[in-house]
């Protein structure tokens, strides 16, 4: 018997910042369009975020040029303060975020279930680009 499962993809980073932080970074929204972007020519120009189980949230993503731009959204099934992160897109994937609280570092794993209309690979670039993003903001702000 086949089964349709999504293909899972993760990506992760160690934060070089205690958990408080991070979480805040990742989770308020003017913390959010300052790093969610895979690359340069991309930007966030706004995020809303109603942190909740059932709660939902939605950031826009848009070519810096205006030639193209898309809503990720979704709503939250879990929201464990400071642990971890769950929630379902629109088109219905899941994506789980765990938080592991190393005392000054923090380690944030994010698995997400793969779309049919892009390669794995080049989803998980992606969704690692703007993990490093994240990354290097939380550090340097």
């Amino acid at each position: 018997m086949e089964t349709n499962q999504p293909t899972k993809v993760t990506v992760q980073a160690i934060i070089q910042a205690p958990v408080e932080k991070v979480w805040r970074y990742w989770t308020e929204p003017e913390h959010i369009t300052k790093w969610n972007h895979a690359s340069e020519d991309w930007h966030s120009p706004r995020a809303e975020n109603d942190l909740r189980v059932n709660g939902k949230f939605s950031t826009r993503m848009e070519a810096k040029d205006g030639s193209m731009g898309f809503d990720f959204a979704g709503v939250y099934d879990i929201v464990n303060r400071h642990e971890a992160i769950g929630y379902t897109l629109g088109d219905e994937r899941r994506v789980d975020i765990a938080f592991i609280d190393q005392g000054s570092v923090t380690m944030v794993i994010e698995t997400f279930d793969a779309d049919n209309s892009h390669p794995v690979e080049l989803q998980q670039a992606g969704w690692q680009a703007i993990m490093d993003n994240f990354k290097a903001y939380t550090e340097h702000s």
